[in-house]
């Protein structure tokens, strides 16, 4: 290979490292102060992106001269980081007290807001950027080793080592950076010396905001603005953040660095695996480091806080035991009572119910955060698809496998995943997800690559749509059943002891991990039954089943319906996945408009639905006399 062009590729590295860079540390440091995994980052990129492309041809047009071009990419991060303050102080400031699950509901509510807002303003087509000046033409590039390379390229490398720059003395020499450092070690500490903590997380947003524009903006040059930009850029943040080690802004730059590289050589060395490299990266260092690069061991206050967890098992009070009734009713009456599509939309919420359900074992019972359940969807989905694909094996056969495929797949990954905890934990779940993934859309042979497979359906007694329904109703139910079961068993009361106190846990003879290794497992082959009977309903997979937006909308189903209640994950998958649909053939904007609801009910409602429920039972059950 040419040395000239190794060199090259290099700088190319470097360029994409420093952006990359630029936008990890805003999150680095709004996680670092206020412990928020904030799924917004990525909206603030996409919208400095926009606003720039609307700002610099209108200042280029006044002075065609690089500093204007630097005025208007300032100027789109400034307006950028206004946002995030709007976000802080309407939002955010109101449920810093909930759990910060909670909070990481709000943010992806917000993401949803600002994608519809987005489409309205500037439309679905891309739109692309002015060059900068003084960087066209003959001087668009220059001659390095008789490779030319991009002048602007250059420009951005030296981009990061100046915002490094400008953080450490932000971050050492002034007032602020002295409280956000001693926030980032202890912030409940910071709050008793009568520091004001609402101005501090407040002057954070913006910062953290302004840093995703500010590289939102910088991108103009080189990329379009486009809606959904902020997917790709989202999960590339969280790698660099994690992988340097959450709330240190060295280790983002140096995780930048290494993953920059590992890009620009990657897709030379290892075409067929690009998308799994940075995310194998991650799993490799958290499974070697758990902590990141320069990370710090968490402590007690910086774990991803829940609630107290699932309400004390006890027997149901009279109102959900009437709510438990109605609900079962309704799933034997809708076929008799509804149209062909309200049995399919009925047939995808048993579905999601049940992984739902099952995330919900993990979080509330055991205190594992999974942001990469959609893994074991998929993995179900696939495996039933391809036994009846590749092995010509019946609905009857095939679908049994399903459990099976993401109980291994469970098995294997639970290893790593329960040696961690927190958002340490949470981000390896991520990572594993996205190797999945890659797998899948990668080894076209086997799975058809994006296009999936397609002609998986049930056997001839059980194609008819209501027919299949009851059987979705029947093994769903049945599966929930024993997961709750397991929830009122000793297993379950271990479970919850090791997630409350590991160390009581420990000191007792309870083996934490593997309690939850098994739990894992149990979890991973619950949501693998589900992506089976979702294959046969659909009767296509594809990647987007393993995708992160899955693996979401599973998180928005848990706390929407409310992680403290057994059956919060069941209302939860109901009512947003009715709402999504409901909204979605209404109009174009039915993002925002499930993203307002999502934010009223963190608001209004932030014990979830079924967790309302459950309390005004309890307090009309006190208020009854006996």
């Amino acid at each position: 290979m040419d040395l000239s062009f190794v060199f090259a590729q290099f700088l190319t590295g470097l360029a994409s490292a420093s952006l990359l860079f630029v936008i990890a540390s805003g999150l680095t440091i709004v996680f670092g102060v206020t412990r928020i995994v904030n799924f917004a980052h990525g909206a603030f990129y996409m919208l400095g992106s926009y606003l720039a492309v609307t700002l610099l041809p209108r200042l280029l047009a006044v002075s065609p001269s690089f500093p204007m071009f630097l005025i208007g990419v300032l100027a789109s991060a400034l307006l950028v980081g206004l946002i995030g303050v709007v976000m802080e102080v309407v939002l955010l400031r109101r449920i810093y007290q909930a759990p910060e699950l909670f909070q990481l509901l709000a943010t992806f509510a917000v993401v949803l807001v600002v994608e519809d807002v987005v489409l309205k303003l500037w439309g679905p087509l891309e739109i692309l950027g002015p060059r900068a000046p003084g960087m066209t033409g003959a001087a668009a590039a220059v001659s390095i080793f008789g490779q030319r390379f991009p002048s602007y390229e250059l420009f951005l490398i030296a981009v990061g080592p100046l915002v490094l720059g400008g953080l450490w003395l932000l971050l050492n020499r002034t007032r602020y950076g002295v409280l956000v450092r001693a926030a980032t070690q202890d912030r409940e500490m910071v709050g008793a010396l009568g520091v004001n903590q609402a101005l501090l997380f407040t002057g954070t947003l913006f910062l953290g905001a302004a840093l995703a524009g500010f590289g939102g903006a910088l991108q103009t040059p080189k990329i379009a603005a486009s809606h959904g930009m902020h997917l790709s850029i989202l999960t590339e943040t969280f790698v660099v953040t994690v992988v340097g080690g959450m709330g240190s802004i060295p280790g983002a730059f140096i995780a930048a660095l290494i993953i920059g590289q590992l890009q620009a050589f990657g897709i030379l060395i290892f075409p067929k695996v690009t998308l799994v490299l940075v995310f194998l990266l991650m799993a490799v260092v958290l499974a070697v480091k758990p902590w990141g690069l320069l990370g710090r061991p968490e402590t007690g206050q910086s774990r991803i806080m829940l609630p107290e967890g699932f309400m004390l098992l006890k027997p149901m009070l009279r109102l959900e035991r009437m709510a438990l009734a109605g609900a079962l009713a309704a799933v034997l009456l809708l076929p008799l009572l509804g149209d062909s599509y309200l049995v399919k939309v009925g047939t995808e919420v048993l579905v999601f119910a049940l992984a739902a359900f099952s995330l919900n074992f993990l979080i509330g019972n055991g205190g594992i955060i999974s942001f990469g359940h959609a893994a074991y969807f998929g993995i179900g989905a696939y495996a039933a698809g391809l036994a009846v694909k590749k092995l010509a094996l019946p609905m009857e056969l095939a679908l049994p496998l399903a459990p099976l495929a993401a109980a291994l797949g469970a098995a294997i990954f639970g290893i790593f995943v329960v040696r961690l905890s927190g958002i340490y934990l949470a981000m390896l779940t991520l990572a594993l997800a996205q190797i999945t993934y890659a797998v899948a859309f990668q080894w076209i042979e086997l799975t058809g690559g994006d296009n999936g497979l397609v002609g998986v359906w049930p056997s001839a007694w059980a194609s008819g749509r209501t027919t299949y329904y009851y059987l979705v109703a029947l093994v769903a139910i049945g599966a929930i059943a024993l997961l709750w079961r397991v929830i009122h068993a000793p297993f379950g009361y271990a479970l919850r002891a090791a997630r409350d106190s590991q160390q009581r846990a420990d000191a007792i003879g309870i083996s934490v991990q593997t309690h939850r290794w098994l739990a894992f497992i149990l979890a991973g082959a619950a949501a693998g039954l589900a992506g089976g009977l979702y294959a046969f309903a659909k009767g296509s997979i594809d990647p987007t089943l393993i995708s992160i937006p899955m693996s979401v909308d599973f998180l928005v189903m848990t706390l929407v319906g409310g992680i403290q209640t057994v059956a919060g994950a069941i209302v939860g998958a109901a009512a947003f996945h009715m709402l999504k649909d409901f909204l979605m053939p209404l109009t174009d904007y039915w993002r925002f408009l499930l993203g307002i609801a999502i934010l009223a009910m963190v608001l209004l409602l932030p014990r979830g639905i079924a967790g309302a429920v459950a309390g005004l039972a309890a307090r009309r059950a006190q208020e009854t006399p006996s």
